[in-house]
């Protein structure tokens, strides 16, 4: 055929064709690349269906004539192929089996097979399509298309809306956006409104537009929205958060979990991951992959998976998942807590036994040598002194089993008026002449007993500390107790909470332990006010109110 002249629309129709497949051609290059091996052999089918009907229909347009119509009939052929190809990677792509089903395989070569059969014997009966050479607006076989060719394509088109069926569920099931598949869907679904148009005017050619679209989505897939079809599929089935990143840090997608959990990641698509979420960045050069963060008052735990992954033999990115760990590690940092604990416990108790183990060794043999001497009474007044000793290290370690117990992470808390607590830790502490003054108004969410228990503590202290006045305040979510003793000074405020340190001396030696070990039982931090140098400051931060926090 002489070209030269030819009508615009005729060069337009051979270049969108040529174009149709020489991009399928060279996506075959890229397709053999991807990893899962029954979606790899779905996608280079449909390169090769796609591809090889543009090419077909590219040869219609170039020789009119009997050569023409065998390249059209040949067009139809692999135009229905196409769809199988498609299916097939839809069901690969998206984890499912019905390209392996048996009986699916069979039922849908059977169908084929049949379809075809009507094709090949289209000259004999006609019920296909009909073909008449034109001229205008350039030299060509217009088709003419029969009811059965539309009860074919409208099968063809039911198939294509059930396989982006399963895309679309599981790019929902999977929380991504949605937007990539939409567009491609878009224009896949472009073609059919060409054939349509061309149908019911001569504005365009009545011929299969189709293979342009698919040909489309398959070089979409591979090559514009390749990361974030990937992304999808690789996160298939999980339900924690997730964020895809490529070989340079940046952001290329993150699923809907990740944007609820971290809400700057929206609107973030292309920014690198350290001006976005530096804090995970940081965890990431660390050996501790927890991550750990306040949302709706509550704190979590969230371990971070730090994947690569590759296209084919190449690194292409990472994927950070984000896995909720928050009752594991609840469990993991409230038994490193008892076991601080314990060895506090054991550390006091020895440091208890010792001293008594002195006291008494030593008074026995005060006895023994009065005893020598004929001095009965001090020998009786030693002895009393060590029955003493004894009753006072059988309390002690009696004390101390019951703090163990109370050091077991709480399981049910209520909301405890602060002022009668007080009063009542307040009597039953030994507070040798000391005076209190509280102002606790409010309710804190705790267990009664030991709260009293850990306001008990702490009045001890400053009873042993030489304060004259010990006040409780809350301000908050802290409660304060601050007495007017002995300052810190140069003694390391960790010093003050540690078993066996004997701070402010032996007999107080364990009150602010204890006091630190209650308040950690209700998920309380406590600490020692450093910059308070008029006696002792002890600070209670973190406290569950109930109600409104008072400012």
């Amino acid at each position: 055929m002489d070209l030269v002249g030819s009508s615009p629309v005729f060069f337009t129709y051979v270049a969108a064709f040529a174009l149709a497949a020489v991009g399928c051609g060279v996506g075959l290059h890229r397709a053999a690349r991807i990893e899962d091996p029954d979606t790899r052999r779905g996608m280079v089918a449909l390169l090769l269906c796609s591809g090889g009907w543009a090419a077909l229909e590219l040869g219609f347009l170039l020789t009119p004539g009997t050569l023409g119509y065998a390249f059209y009939l040949g067009s139809l052929i692999v135009g229905l192929a196409t769809v199988g190809a498609w299916l097939y990677f839809c069901s690969a792509y998206t984890g499912r089996a019905f390209h392996r089903n048996r009986l699916y395989r069979a039922v849908a070569a059977g169908t084929y097979l049949g379809i075809v059969m009507v094709k090949l014997t289209n000259p004999f009966h006609g019920l296909y399509f009909a073909t008449q050479f034109v001229s205008d607006p350039f030299p060509h076989l217009t088709i003419t298309h029969g009811v059965f060719h539309w009860v074919v394509t409208g099968l063809s088109y039911a198939l294509v809306a059930v396989g982006f069926f399963m895309l679309f569920e599981l790019f929902l099931e999977a929380d991504y956006d949605t937007r990539p598949l939409g567009v491609l869907v878009g224009i896949t679904a472009l073609p059919a409104a060409l054939d349509i148009a061309g149908y019911v005017s001569n504005a365009l050619l009545d011929i299969n537009h189709e293979p342009l679209g698919v040909a489309l989505f398959a070089v979409g897939i591979l090559y514009v929205f390749d990361e974030a079809f990937l992304a999808v599929q690789l996160t298939d089935g999980v339900d924690d958060a997730v964020v895809y990143l490529d070989d340079d840090d940046h952001i290329k997608e993150s699923n809907g979990e990740a944007k609820q959990l971290f809400p700057t990641l929206s609107g973030s698509r292309g920014q690198h991951l350290d001006a976005v979420l530096p804090a995970i960045t940081e965890i990431l050069e660390t050996d501790d992959q927890i991550l750990e963060r306040t949302r709706n008052g509550e704190t979590e735990y969230f371990f971070i998976s730090d994947t690569s992954f590759s296209l084919g033999q190449v690194d292409i990115g990472r994927m950070l998942v984000f896995t909720d760990v928050t009752d594991s590690e609840r469990q993991r940092r409230e038994l490193d807590r008892q076991n601080e604990q314990l060895e506090g416990f054991a550390t006091a108790i020895r440091h208890e036994l010792l001293n008594t183990l002195q006291i008494i060794t030593g008074r026995v043999d005060v006895a023994g040598d009065a005893l020598n001497r004929g001095d009965v009474g001090l020998a009786k007044e030693s002895l009393q002194s060590t029955a003493e000793t004894a009753d006072r290290m059988s309390k002690i370690v009696d004390g101390l089993a019951t703090l163990a117990r109370h050091g077991q992470t709480i399981d049910e808390t209520t909301p405890v008026d602060l002022q009668p607590v007080v009063d009542g830790a307040w009597k039953r502490a030994d507070t040798n002449g000391l005076t209190v003054a509280a102002d606790v108004d409010g309710q804190v969410i705790a267990d009664p007993t030991r709260l009293r228990d850990l306001f008990e503590s702490g009045f001890t202290f400053a009873a042993h500390n030489g304060a004259s006045t010990v006040t409780v305040t809350r301000n908050a979510d802290e409660i304060v107790i601050t007495d007017d003793g002995t300052p810190a000074g140069e003694t390391a405020p960790e010093a003050f909470f540690e078993y066996g340190g004997a701070i402010p001396d032996a007999a107080a030696g364990m009150t602010l332990p204890n006091l630190r070990m209650l308040a950690r039982t209700h998920g309380w931090d406590v600490s020692l006010d450093v910059t308070y140098q008029d006696g002792v400051r002890i600070v209670i931060s973190n406290v569950t109110v109930a109600g409104p926090v008072e400012n």
